[in-house]
């Protein structure tokens, strides 16, 4: 009896191993690459509770949530200016073909696959412009950069998201070549603007000077007899309303009025 309770058990703990190693879950973001016997299988497990065969069959894991890759490029312009670019990557895995991946490259599939394909792809691209259209066209050059290396990636089963180009950074002679070029664009425009206002205020002067003449020339042309006379009588008038009735003891003349009344 005791032999056949020590069988029963045994015979227990065998169904129960073997049914843990009949199944397997794979977790949120991941998938799941087929192993018989070592050999990939063309399919490849999705999320969630799946049947294998035991001891046979093993399932390896493999993230294909979106990842970053981010590095420190030494690349040459078209000028021959070093530049040292600061890039991130973000990329992920194809889910349905991930198991090729796995069998032509393996686990290290970023440090064999797309950390060179970044390298090489920015040094193809920065070495089409000079250092400074590097700077003024960044957007062209960054989707230059994404449209070559996504080719790259997609050979190896991967799918460039999107890229960022953080910085540029040139040696310190062209920084200082720079920063003088812009000071001096800065003077020209500022010398540029003073000419133009001088110019400006110039014509508005010769604009008035003129206005002023045709002025003075209409007027000169309105002048005439009758209306100097006209002027004069006016004044008269003005004159006579003023007066309050009463002569001058003395004019201007020779001889004056004296107790003149009126």
């Amino acid at each position: 009896m005791i032999s056949k309770g020590v069988t029963g058990l045994v015979i227990v703990i065998v169904i129960a191993v073997l049914a843990f190693q009949s199944f397997t879950i794979v977790q949120a973001g991941h998938r799941g690459v087929i192993l018989q016997l070592g050999a990939v299988q063309p399919k490849v497990f999705e999320e969630g509770l799946h049947f294998k065969m035991p001891f046979i069959q093993t399932v390896v894991p493999i993230e294909v949530r979106v990842q970053k890759a981010e590095s420190n490029q030494v690349s040459a312009s078209r000028d021959l200016q070093t530049v040292t670019t600061t890039l991130a990557v973000n990329y992920h895995l194809d889910g349905t073909t991930i198991n090729n991946l796995y069998k032509n490259v393996g686990m290290e599939y970023r440090a064999r696959i797309v950390d060179p394909a970044i390298g090489e792809s920015l040094k193809a691209v920065t070495a089409q412009y000079t250092a400074e259209d590097l700077i003024s066209k960044r957007s062209e050059v960054s989707s230059k950069v994404k449209e070559a290396l996504a080719a790259k990636l997609s050979l190896y089963n991967m799918i460039l998201d999107d890229i960022n180009i953080t910085e540029f950074k040139f040696s310190e002679e062209f920084d200082r070549a720079i920063e003088q070029k812009q000071i001096a664009e800065q003077q020209a425009l500022k010398s540029k603007l003073d000419l133009e206002r001088i110019k400006i205020e110039k014509e508005q002067e010769i604009t008035r000077a003129e206005a002023q003449a045709e002025a003075l020339r209409l007027q000169k042309q309105e002048v005439t007899k009758e209306l100097v006379e006209l002027r004069q009588i006016e004044a008269q008038l003005k004159a006579i309303e003023k007066w309050d009735g009463k002569l001058p003891n003395v004019t201007g003349g020779a001889t004056p009025f004296i107790n003149v009344q009126p």
